[in-house]
C-alpha cells in the first residue's frame, strides 16, 4: 500500500462531501436545500461528521483483522476531517438558525437536551484534535493515548444527539448506533482476551 498515493486521495475524498453542499448552496447542482436550507446544510454535515467519526473507528479493527499496520496511518486523517464535520455542524446551526444569537444559544443549550449532547461530542473531539500531531504524541506519551479514548465518549454523544434530534424515522440514527456498538463491542471483546486494543482509537 503506497500511503503517498491514497493520502491525497483520502483528502479529497473527505472534502467532496463539503464540496458536493456547497455546490448545492450555489445553486450549480441539484437536488436543492428544499424548503429549509438551513435544516438541510445542518443535517448534511451532522451526518457526515457521524460517518466519519465511524469510519475512524474502524481502522484499528480493520487494520487487525487485515494485518494491514499501514491502514494506522491514515487515522489522523480522518479524525480531523470527523471534527472538521463536527465543528462545521454547530456552526452552521449557529450562524444560519441563530444569527449568532448567543441568548438564543445558551436558552437551547440549556431546554433542548439533545443539542446539550451534541455539544458534549464536539468539546470532548476538541483536545483530541489539538494533540494530534506526532509531537504532541511525543510529549504526552502514554496519555496520548488515555486521551484519545475519549473519541468512545464522544461517538456515543454523537449518536445520542442523532437519534434524539430525529423526530419521526428513527432508522438511519439507529444504523449509526449498531455499528458503534458493534465497533466497540469488537474492542471489549480483544480487551477481553488481553490484546492490546487501544492505540488511541
Amino acid at each position: 500500500m503506497n500511503v503517498r498515493v491514497y493520502k491525497p486521495l483520502l483528502f479529497a475524498a473527505c472534502l467532496l462531501p463539503v464540496i458536493w453542499l456547497a455546490l448545492r448552496i450555489a445553486g450549480v447542482v441539484e437536488p436543492g436545500l428544499g424548503a429549509n436550507p438551513a435544516e438541510e446544510i445542518q443535517d448534511e454535515l451532522g451526518v457526515w461528521a457521524l460517518r466519519l467519526l465511524l469510519v475512524t473507528l474502524c481502522v484499528t479493527p480493520a487494520a487487525r483483522l487485515l494485518k494491514k499496520p499501514r491502514l494506522y496511518r491514515f487515522r489522523r486523517m480522518l479524525g480531523l476531517f470527523a471534527f472538521f464535520y463536527c465543528t462545521l455542524h454547530p456552526l452552521a446551526y449557529f450562524l444560519l438558525d441563530l444569527q449568532l444569537d448567543f441568548a438564543h444559544l445558551g436558552e437551547d443549550l440549556l431546554t433542548r437536551t439533545f443539542i446539550t449532547v451534541g455539544m458534549g461530542a464536539v468539546l470532548l473531539l476538541i483536545p483530541l484534535a489539538v494533540t494530534s500531531t506526532r509531537g504532541w504524541q511525543r510529549r504526552l506519551g502514554r496519555r496520548w493515548n488515555r486521551l484519545h479514548r475519549l473519541i468512545y465518549p464522544a461517538a456515543i454523544l454523537a449518536c445520542w444527539h442523532f437519534y434524539w434530534q430525529v423526530k419521526a424515522d428513527t432508522i438511519e440514527p439507529l444504523v449509526y448506533c449498531a455499528i458503534l456498538a458493534l465497533l466497540l463491542g469488537i474492542r471489549f471483546w480483544w480487551s477481553r482476551l488481553g490484546g492490546r486494543l487501544f492505540r488511541g482509537g
